[in-house]
């Protein structure tokens, strides 16, 4: 062994960023672990977070943290924002920081996914309530912190409004942060502002409105931004404008919903933008983060969409690299909703989930008078089965890219909703009359509430035939799908990474299973039952010469089983 293998293999390899890195590729160089020795994985070290909250209404905490590991200390943070230092190779807490969240105050997806780091030695991090802070990262002590809900343009009414879950982009010197919106209550709801703050003072620099001039709520980016260090672009996902199912109030007014935006990180102008969806009418939203990649030898922006369709665009300019073809799809029979008569669809690859399904027997009476003509079927007062569902398709677990392969592993949901649009007037009759538990929204400022639910048999499986959670892998240099594998039985939430060493790794199902892949292959080669199942995406890292892989276990819905508050680490034996 030379002298430069023995420093490689000894050197620390960080995850310094959500994604790993700024771009959010979700990859690392770490090596040590592979195919041959993969099935020696243990748990090295375990955190417990012990900060669960279970409301008398409403759902529960989730705990959904990636750590990062830098200058020799993992970072992560607990279900209610409590940011943790912890020891890379036991687990022992070094230093924690308490934001000090009230839990009452109906929070809607309760939850933080972490924190971002600057060189300069801080860490910043945000809380559920909208609050967003710098912290030493040596110590813990706070630098400084602003108030995210002040200074929008339609201000927020309650705290399950406006809420902040996933870490925000640190570039250069900037903090990049977008907001979650529940953006099903009216046709005002808080606005998706997108703002630019000095790293070191918290001094506001810019502020980018996805919709201006309009009373339009939404259209936010709840989502990781991610972006590129050398030219100062950040790409922002944004989600559907409000409310999500009808669109009447705001034809050609959607701003830049349902967009990857590029925007010059310096002063919050656009450079360019790419719509995903046109004139929303099914939640979906731009959930999966922007991945840099290399696509048909060229930079590329790698953007997941709800409805199952993975666009490949040119980094610099935002053009299609496989092309994307304007395809007809069906038309609205809701009074004054104008669906649009065409939508996106990439040319390469093809969806990754399918867009007609088969339906269980079992299930046949769910779906009788049900509108259901493809992809695109718009909501109606008859009801519509919307395929896939609101989760996605492609989802807020994001991808990954592994450049030795040029392989994009990504996870994916085939899994319909039924969704009805109800006259306002008879919203309350049919919340009393419901026998399906659905969701029900009102969507103020619209004729329309709306009630929606996942299509379940009466134990719940999913109504559709075939794979309900599929794990794949796209080839970047021509578009194609080179594999795809089922990923547990039933839905996946979380994200996947890969490493040098050939492999990726997945939580994600909701059957508990941590996962390690074959990276150019698909085949499974260790699988390890966590206490609760990952709702989160794992990172990697090499500390002191030692690969360890790391991931949260707070569970996906006690439907599915337990809840968790456990941040594990795995390693090779000594």
């Amino acid at each position: 062994m030379t002298l430069a293998t023995v420093l490689l293999l000894s050197a620390d390899m960080e995850w310094r960023a959500y994604g790993g890195d700024t771009g959010g590729s979700r990859h690392s160089t770490a090596s040590q672990i592979t195919r041959a020795n993969a099935a020696k994985l243990g748990v090295a070290w375990r955190i417990k977070t012990k900060d669960m909250y279970r409301p008398k209404d409403g759902r529960p905490s989730a705990l959904e943290t990636t750590p990062l590991y830098t200058n020799g200390t993992l970072y992560l943070t607990s279900a209610l924002g409590r940011v943790i230092a912890a020891d890379p190779a036991t687990g022992a807490e070094r230093w924690s920081y308490d934001p000090k969240v009230d839990p009452g105050k109906g929070y809607g997806d309760f939850t933080n996914r972490g924190v971002s780091y600057h060189a300069s030695g801080l860490i910043v991090g945000v809380s559920v309530d909208a609050r967003m802070f710098a912290l030493d990262a040596k110590n813990g002590k706070r630098k400084w912190e602003v108030n995210l809900r002040e200074g929008l343009r339609i201000a927020p009414r309650g705290f399950a409004d406006y809420e902040q879950t996933s870490p925000p982009c640190v570039i250069d010197d900037i903090v990049v942060v977008g907001s979650a919106v529940a953006d099903n209550g009216a046709t005002d709801m808080p606005s998706g502002e997108v703002r630019g703050f000095d790293v070191k003072s918290g001094r506001k620099l810019w502020t980018w409105d996805p919709a201006p001039g309009t009373r339009m709520g939404g259209a936010n980016a709840w989502s990781v931004i991610t972006g590129d260090e050398r030219t100062g672009i950040v790409y922002v996902p944004t989600g559907s404008a409000s409310p999500d199912y009808y669109g009447g109030e705001r034809v050609d007014k959607d701003g830049f919903a349902n967009s990857v935006v590029a925007l010059d990180s310096r002063t919050g102008k656009v450079v360019w933008h790419f719509r995903t969806v046109y004139h929303d009418l099914w939640d979906y939203d731009v959930a999966s983060p922007p991945a840099l990649v290399t696509a048909g030898g060229r930079d590329a922006v790698a953007i997941g969409s709800k409805t199952g369709h993975l666009f490949f665009l040119e980094r610099a300019t935002g053009k299609p690299i496989f092309g994307v073809e304007d395809r007809p799809v069906p038309a609205s029979d809701a009074e004054g909703e104008r669906a649009s008569p065409i939508q996106p669809f990439p040319v390469k690859p093809p969806s990754l989930v399918p867009h007609k399904i088969e339906i269980r027997a079992e299930c046949a009476e769910l779906v009788k008078g049900l509108r259901n003509e493809g992809a695109f079927t718009p909501p109606s007062p008859k009801g519509t089965l919307v395929v896939p569902g609101n989760i996605g398709g492609l989802h807020w677990g994001g991808v990954a890219f592994d450049p030795a392969s040029g392989l994009l592993i990504a996870p994916a949901n085939n899994l319909p909703a039924l969704v009805r649009l109800i006259p306002r007037a008879r919203l309350g009759e049919a919340r009393r009359a419901d026998r399906m538990d659905m969701e029900f929204a009102p969507q103020r400022g619209t004729p329309f509430g709306m009630a929606r639910t996942f299509l379940l048999t009466p134990d719940g499986k999913p109504c559709n035939a075939g794979a309900t959670s599929t794990l794949s892998a796209v080839d970047t240099a021509t578009g194609d799908i080179r594999w795809q594998v089922p990923l547990g039985d039933s839905i996946n939430l979380g994200g996947p990474i890969t490493t040098a060493g050939g492999l990726t790794f997945i939580g994600a199902a909701v059957d508990g299973y941590f996962r390690a892949f074959e990276t150019r292959t698909g085949d499974e080669v260790w699988k390890f039952k966590l206490p609760a199942s990952a709702r989160s995406t794992p990172m990697t890292y090499m500390h002191n010469g030692k690969q360890y892989v790391a991931i949260s276990a707070g569970g996906h819905n006690e439907r599915f089983g337990p809840l968790g508050d456990e941040v594990l680490g795995f390693a090779l034996p000594d």
